[in-house]
Parts: structure tokens; sequence; C-alpha cells
């Protein structure tokens, strides 16, 4: 008598554990879908950013941009130009310096700049 008994309890608890092996294997392949997805949206969006700017001159526009100031270092005259120009950035609200930043990371690619901007 004690023999079924005991049985039914272990087929309940046998029961019970694969259910919540079940939940556990549920919620961590929902969780990895969620990961592929969020990369392959990413990359998607990457890829599409890199088509739109194969016909713009926005990037080689802020690439010059951010030449001058290293060309005008190699000119003694136009070295303290470059520092104060730097010194009025440093200057600028905190939005402007961000918003800068993300017109930077639009161009360039977002991984790069926020790696930059980590550096920072």
């Amino acid at each position: 008598m004690l023999l079924p008994i005991l049985g039914g309890v272990v087929e309940l608890g046998k029961t019970w554990l694969e259910g919540k092996n079940t939940k556990i294997k549920a919620k961590a392949e929902a969780e990895a879908t969620v990961l592929v997805k969020s990369a392959e949206s990413e990359a998607n969006w990457e890829n599409i950013m890199a088509q739109n700017s194969a016909s713009s001159w926005k990037d080689e526009w802020i690439t010059i941009l951010f030449s001058i100031p290293m060309i005008l270092c190699f000119f003694p005259s136009t070295v303290q130009y470059v520092r104060d120009g730097f010194n009025a950035l440093e200057g600028m609200p905190d939005w402007y310096q961000y918003t800068l930043s993300i017109i930077v990371a639009a161009s360039f690619g977002v991984r790069s700049a926020i790696g930059f901007m980590k550096k920072k």
C-alpha cells in the first residue's frame, strides 16, 4: 500500500520538475529570439544607412570640417585660433555638444561613435 503512494508522489515530483524545466527552456528560447531579432534589426538599420550614405556628401562634409582644425595646427600662425575655437566649443551648452555627437554618430555609424563617446 505504501509503494503505490510513494510511486505517485515520485511521479508527481517528476511531472513538476518537467514542467519547471519546460518553462525555463521556453523563457530562455524567448530571450534568445529577442536577442537575435534585435541584432538583425540593428544590422538591417546599419545596412540601410550605408546604402543611403552611398550617394550623400554628408560624410565627406563632416570629415572635411573635422579635418580643418588638424590641418590648421600645422600652421603656427593659426594654432591659437584652433585652441580658441575648441575652448569656445567646450563652453557650449551640453545639449549642443550632445547634438553634435549625435550628428557625427549618425554620419559615421552608431557603433563607432558610441565607442568614441564612452572613452570621453
